[in-house]
């Protein structure tokens, strides 16, 4: 019995008397009619409160369902009645579950986290090799995506020369979508055997991973004249990964020197559109990044360039080890990993992400 009742306040660990306190300067907050006027804090207040919202009415739903339990399980006992209490045993391995869900749903806090991801994965130096690990990656997200649920979309698909992919884009969409693929951003770092090496000799390889959140293109300023368009024939596999058309569309945006590339589509006005969007997406993290250097700067903090660093380590020789660098977790069923067992490195960095920032 005393069990069940200390579970009456899984509230404490998630901070709920805190949200409730901070819920009405929230909602004040929301309901200022030019708070859109400034629409990154706009984003922010909104989501917040949001996440707030759901979080009090899931606790609060947790809380009255013990509540029942409890009283189901007074009775059951006074009446020795056993189906009452095989009822109570399935209610609180239910709760149990959703207390669970709403844990995790708390690792989500960022601005973005909500919105949908657009990934992109480059093979760096070290030629087919490098281009054959950036396709192991490919393979190993869209197995992921399939496989938890995740709808997806390749934007992108640049064959290697010999084998391989040079690149590819992938949009994301579904619950939580950006801040699930957010800490896959960096750069992966592959040792093996390599099978282009006629000696079986060991390489190193590198790919690096990109991961922006989706944003509308009205959201950026974007001068027309700051842009140069082309068209050209696909390259990819078609059916499975994209439409082998001549509709493909390449933008590249002189002032920064970003290019985005949209091959999905069937016609050139559709890959148009949805490069701008991940154009957009790109300018907006970009600024975002300035912002945060800026800021930085300021305190006098010296941070890593988020494009350089190494963020995880996969060796298959001469053991065999999956590592991430920024939280220690270490995983031996590489193999596992590769085939799209990614749960255990994305909640490890959720973990971490909310250890550093002291979200909730």
């Amino acid at each position: 019995m005393n069990s069940v009742r200390a579970s009456t306040t899984p509230g404490g660990s998630f901070d709920i008397e805190g949200k409730r306190a901070e819920l009405e300067e929230l909602r004040a907050q929301a309901s200022e009619p030019d708070l859109w006027n400034d629409q990154e804090r706009a984003r922010a207040v909104t989501s917040k409160l949001s996440r707030h919202e759901q979080t009090i009415q899931h606790v609060d739903d947790l809380a009255a369902r013990l509540d029942d339990a409890e009283v189901l399980i007074e009775m059951g006992v006074e009446e020795s009645d056993a189906a009452t209490l095989a009822e109570v045993e399935a209610e609180l391995a239910g709760v149990e579950e959703d207390l669970a869900k709403l844990e995790r749903e708390t690792l989500f806090f960022g601005a973005y986290d909500d919105r949908p991801a657009i990934m992109t994965i480059h093979a760096g130096a070290g030629g087919v090799d490098a281009q054959d690990w950036a396709d192991m990656l490919f393979r190993m997200y869209t197995r992921y995506l399939e496989r938890s649920g995740f709808g997806y979309e390749v934007d992108e698909y640049q064959p290697g020369d010999e084998a391989g992919i040079k690149s590819a884009t992938i949009t994301i969409k579904g619950p939580f979508a950006y801040g699930t693929f957010e800490g896959e951003r960096g750069v992966h770092r592959l040792v093996r055997i390599s099978p282009f090496d006629a000696n079986a000799r060991r390489h190193t390889s590198f790919a690096a991973v990109d991961v922006v959140p989706e944003v509308e293109v009205e959201e950026v300023d974007i001068n027309p004249d700051d842009l140069r368009i082309e068209t050209f024939r696909s390259q990819g596999a078609g059916g499975q990964h994209v439409n082998v058309t001549d509709s493909a569309v390449r933008i590249t945006h002189e002032p920064t020197g970003v290019v985005v590339s949209c091959q999905a589509e069937r016609s050139q006005i559709q890959n148009r559109a949805r490069a701008m969007q991940i154009l957009a997406a790109r300018l907006a993290e970009l600024k975002r990044q300035e912002q945060q250097q800026e800021i930085d700067a300021i305190r006098g903090e010296q941070t890593e360039a988020a494009w350089g660093r190494q963020i995880r380590s996969y060796v298959l020789q001469p053991y065999q080890m999956v590592k991430d660098l920024r939280t220690g977790l270490e995983i031996g069923n590489v193999n596992g990993v590769l085939d799209g067992d990614l749960d255990p490195l994305i909640d490890s960095y959720l973990q971490w992400r909310r250890s550093r920032s002291g979200g909730s």
